[in-house]
């Protein structure tokens, strides 16, 4: 068994398991921490951008100028966005992109595979992904090729996050990654069905191990009311399911008691309102307590209900209807939270200049420096309350605690203290034994070997069977059957009846019989005692018998004879030189010890 890892990003992970025969991707996560090397893109030409300056290097090469733009003292690239794919397998890196990124401004130089960065993929190409899927429940055994069984299990922090479980008749392999355990809008983790496992992969972390979830939330509700009374606007750049449905949920309960009833609430985004109505809808993916006003019926979020009162108004864009409706001061919600892309991007240049405004991040995917360096000089106030409800190490210790894995295996980044808290040892992961680790573009072997294999027996053939007990409570019976296998499926059938040759062709001689009508050597079974085979040597009139301990077994020494007989647990060896007769005689004693069937 081995497990590729194709992502040095432990929270957007891409590991491929080799399992008994198949091959699985283990999530294929986009890193797009490489946008952040990217200027915005706005959505109306933009003066202050067309206007910056192009990089030069310090020799006075202007060969990147066009491509590469300097802003309050950083370097950005001046096209659409791109991404950083997960390793791939086979890699051909050209001597020119190698000489090429050494020339380049940090903090490009320093990112990873620069020349390997993509365009995002196209409406066309993701819905021809989409037509491929097989959609699953939770707790639902699904095959593959026969060989392995996996199931998804309910992970606790989005809707419809899953971990794992892959399975043989003997083995059983766990994936943990994205999981929460926590009381939010998503079902409750099963834990239950990670015990057992021979190895339990982790990935996908808390980012942020040392922040609570809770306080974070009451950051942001602090800071957004403040900002509102204040007469400013607050922007919080997000994503269009997660985080928010749960945001919207605190702000419902917060509003009226902060004195924000009037306050409009704006959701942007091309997916809003696709978003807000399938959560309303997939109560298989939603706590019990969301899940109960489902049946009743009644809608598990309270947005349904700002939605009805015009408290909370969605868009596709802010194109239409939304530049009719728009009242300030307000709050809005939309992406990207890169600010490069999106919404987003116009209302930074909108706000960005007034010190009376709010930007919120909540997202921990993203370094709020990083997003906010192209915007600078920016006058509105920044404030950094990132929610992240993923595991922190003390979780995943207890977690490991309880579903006991025989071996843990796990990116680099969890078996060490983060650089920055070197003295942190609680911020990594304690199990015993300790876990291995992995790192981007390596290969691992996992500790344990496929022993058994499952094989079925027909009926008819059961029937033929004579089991003979060989010790209390186990019997053995001989076989004789032919192996069918199909889909990693294996099934023991009668062997074909011989039949017999016609009366009119010669008969073989008497002496020849065909391998079908040769009698089967019995099988032997049991264990020799030492002390009670020396007793019967002597009696057969051995003398100056001496018996050897070793690391396998022992050695009986015949000196007279200058024979040996060396018992091990799985095998027993005569070694007599030029006396055929006592071999066999010494055979037949060992014979008398031992079982047959």
């Amino acid at each position: 068994m081995k497990l590729y890892c194709l992502s040095g990003h432990p929270t957007l992970p891409c590991n491929i398991l080799k399992f008994k025969s198949t091959t699985i991707m283990l999530d294929c996560g986009l890193d797009m921490t490489s946008t952040l090397n990217f200027l915005p893109l706005p959505l109306v030409h933009s003066t202050r951008l067309s206007k910056l300056p192009g990089w030069v290097t310090k020799d006075g090469s202007s060969q990147f100028e066009k491509e590469l733009k300097e802003c309050s003292g950083r370097v950005f690239v001046d096209s659409v966005p791109e991404f950083c794919l997960p390793e791939c397998i086979e890699r051909h890196l050209i001597t020119i992109h190698l000489t090429l990124s050494r020339m380049l401004p940090a903090p490009l130089k320093e990112a990873i595979d620069v020349f390997s960065w993509r365009k995002c993929y196209t409406m066309q190409e993701v819905n021809a992904a989409l037509s491929k899927i097989q959609l699953v429940g939770y707790s639902q055994k699904i095959e593959l090729f026969g060989a392995v069984q996996i199931t998804p299990l309910s992970s606790g922090y989005a809707l419809g996050s899953s971990n794992w479980i892959i399975q043989s008749h003997y083995e059983k392999v766990s994936y943990v990654s994205g999981s929460s355990l926590l009381t939010t809008h998503p079902q409750a983790m099963d834990q239950t069905s990670l015990k057992n496992s021979d190895v339990l992969i982790l990935t996908g972390l808390t980012q942020m191990p040392t922040a609570n979830p809770d306080g974070m939330v009451g950051e942001f509700c602090s800071n957004l009311g403040m900002t509102i009374r204040n007469g400013g606007n607050v922007l919080v750049p997000c994503y269009p399911s997660g985080v928010i449905y749960d945001l919207l949920e605190c702000l419902y309960q917060y509003i009226d008691s902060a004195g924000l009833s009037n306050v409009p609430f704006y959701f942007i985004s091309p997916v809003a309102n696709s978003s807000l109505e399938f959560s309303q809808i997939f109560a298989e993916w939603l706590c019990q307590n969301k899940q109960t006003k489902v049946y009743l019926p009644e809608p598990p979020f309270p947005h349904s209900e700002l939605i009805q009162t015009n408290k909370l108004k969605h868009y596709p864009s802010i194109h239409g209807n939304f530049s009719n409706d728009f009242k300030q001061p307000c709050v809005v919600f939309t992406g990207h939270p890169t600010l490069r892309f999106g919404d987003v991007v116009h209302f930074m240049d909108l706000w960005g200049k007034s010190s009376l405004n709010t930007v919120i991040f909540t997202e921990p995917d993203f370094s709020y420096l990083d997003a906010l360096a192209p915007y600078q000089p920016l006058a509105m106030k920044c404030v950094y309350c990132p929610i992240d409800t993923r595991l922190n190490f003390i979780q995943v210790s207890k977690l490991l605690k309880e579903v006991q894995p025989i071996h843990v295996v796990c990116p680099e980044q969890y078996t060490q203290p983060p650089a920055s808290q070197s003295h942190r040892s609680d911020l990594m992961i304690d199990c015993q034994p300790p876990p291995m680790s992995y790192r981007r573009a390596e290969v691992l072997t996992l500790p344990f070997k496929r022993r058994y294999e499952k094989i079925e027996i027909m009926p008819e053939l059961a029937e033929s069977l004579v089991p003979s007990e060989i010790k209390p409570g186990v019997s053995l019976a001989t076989v004789s059957a032919v192996l069918y296998t199909k889909d990693n499926k294996h099934v023991l059938q009668p062997p074909p009846k011989v039949v017999p040759p016609p009366a009119s062709k010669k008969r073989k001689r008497a002496t020849e019989e065909t391998p079908e009508s040769q009698p089967f050597k019995p099988l032997l079974s049991g264990s020799i005692p030492v002390d009670q085979f020396v007793q019967t040597l002597e009696k057969q009139g051995f003398s100056d018998v001496k018996i050897e301990d070793t690391a396998k077994g022992h050695i009986v020494h015949l000196q007279e004879a200058e024979t040996l007989i060396q018992f091990e647990e799985d095998s027993t060896h005569i070694i007599c030189e030029h006396d055929e007769r006592l071999r066999v005689r010494l055979r037949d004693l060992v014979l008398k010890f031992l079982q047959k069937f």
